[in-house]
């Protein structure tokens, strides 16, 4: 039997909204994309490998190179900035140009999915490659303390192009791939985090070699080379709707349910605080004297680490349930910001922090979409994303500035500040996350339930004691 027209439309919806829009969320697309009931909606053939289908697989890890690898290497244009660019802004005004690319992924990725359903990506491919070296370029021309401009370039414009880029290269992977969905997506994931192991250290490397606008400009260069191929070997398969439909791109309705409610919360606090070490780490690090030649590679250690965190929890959470790994690895991370990070003073242990926190944080990401898959009707699965990661780019946007604001000074007291305020936030994401499993379950609620009222009973006695000696 096959697929009428709206049944094609609306597994097209399902595919690009389990997606996701970061480089973490794709694995959880993975998790939850291989059923029982999907094989039996989907008789026709789809490739799941050969020659074509893995070159769309190779285009669309150039572009998450390009596009979410750029965002991860923020820190080392934060720390230039900081220190050469822009000396006379606030560290909170220069996160803002980093935590606005990070928005833009997140809420225009939830609507530029649409457009992709309607017109696939011939359209938002080679706007979002041109959009995004253009930026560059004029980040490249930026002159020192003139804020207004690295904001519109690096942070409006660039982040515009990302958005048109990041969605679309995910998407089209449902085209190609069901059974071996998992292994495409893995693939393409490492192409952002390759993205964030690479170009930090080209960028330090070419900075004293060639000063900053040539440094940026070379690496516009070696993105517009990777987009090219992107360009070129991503296309879609499946018929297009050839119209833009934005009914299912929120849906608000969600929140009724507790478990989605306190998921959207919890999800607020985590990526609250969830950027600022990817920011700050690298500043850190020259604040406690680390040598110049390890603290320009902390940011590459943590995108490093953060690859088998944004793969593997998606695999396991497919047997033992997402919140069963998400809360653990939020909760290590909790650990780890009031634990480790704020109490070191050397190499040894900040690098420590670097490839620890980068190796657990990225289950935020990749768990995040896999949970709200798991409570949400599939019909609204698509919707149910788009709002909650609408939560997520406002948690994102303000995050980072607000570390800055209270990193105002370099100091002792500011660092540690900033880094109870990061621990803080992880710690009640955690709790709020876990409140979310103790609501999904029947068990936890019967067991709180009993518990509660052997509380009452207890109380009970007491109170009619002293009722009665009144």
């Amino acid at each position: 039997m096959s697929l009428t027209a709206a049944d094609r439309d609306e597994e097209k919806h399902t595919l690009e909204d389990k997606a996701g829009t970061e480089t973490g969320t794709i694995t959880a697309g993975s998790s939850i994309a291989d059923s029982p009931q999907e094989d039996q909606q989907e008789p026709e053939h789809v490739p799941d490998g050969g020659r074509e289908a893995y070159t769309v697989v190779l285009g669309a890890s150039l572009a998450l190179f390009a596009s979410a690898g750029m965002v991860n290497t923020y820190g080392a244009f934060q720390d230039y900035y900081e220190a050469t660019l822009l000396p006379s802004s606030s560290s909170s005004s220069i996160s803002l140009i980093g935590s606005l690319q990070i928005f833009f992924l997140y809420f225009i990725g939830t609507l530029t999915g649409r457009v992709f359903d309607a017109y696939g990506t011939k359209i938002m491919i080679p706007l979002g490659t041109f959009i995004c070296v253009f930026s560059l370029m004029m980040v490249s021309l930026c002159q020192k303390d003139q804020a207004y401009q690295v904001f519109l370039s690096h942070g409006v414009l660039f982040g515009l192009g990302i958005a048109l880029l990041f969605n679309p290269a995910v998407a089209v992977l449902g085209h190609w791939f069901r059974k071996r969905r998992a292994l495409a997506i893995g693939l393409t994931t490492g192409g952002s985090a390759s993205g964030g192991v690479i170009l930090p250290i080209l960028l330090e490397r070419l900075i004293p070699a060639v000063g900053f606008g040539w440094a940026v400009r070379i690496v516009g260069f070696v993105l517009l080379g990777c987009l090219i191929v992107s360009c070129l070997t991503i296309c879609t398969r499946l018929p297009l709707s050839g119209h833009v439909s934005w009914r299912t791109a929120i849906d608000f309705g969600g929140f009724k349910d507790p478990r989605y409610a306190l998921a959207s919360l919890g999800a607020f606090l985590l990526f609250y605080g969830f950027f600022i070490p990817y920011f700050y780490i690298q500043i850190y690090a020259n604040f406690r004297g680390v040598p110049p030649h390890i603290a320009k590679y902390l940011l590459a250690i943590m995108n490093a680490t953060n690859v088998p965190s944004r793969i593997l929890p998606g695999y396991v959470a497919d047997k033992v349930g997402p919140l069963t790994v998400f809360i653990p690895a939020a909760a290590i991370c909790s650990v780890l910001l009031l634990g480790l990070w704020l109490p070191s003073h050397n190499t040894a242990s900040i690098v420590a922090f670097a490839a620890l926190y980068g190796l657990f944080s990225g289950a935020f990401v990749s768990l995040l979409p896999t949970y709200i898959a798991s409570i949400s009707p599939r019909e609204k699965l698509g919707a149910r994303l788009g709002s909650v990661y609408m939560v997520v780019a406002v948690a994102s946007l303000v995050g980072t500035p607000t570390a800055g604001a209270l990193l105002s000074k370099t100091d002792e007291a500011h660092f540690r500040n900033l880094i109870v305020f990061c621990g803080v936030l992880s710690v009640a994401g955690t709790v709020v996350m876990a409140l979310a499993g103790v609501a999904g379950s029947s068990v936890m609620r019967g067991r709180l339930s009993r518990w509660c009222g052997n509380l009452r009973d207890a109380s009970a006695p007491e109170v009619l004691k002293k009722s009665e000696n009144v």
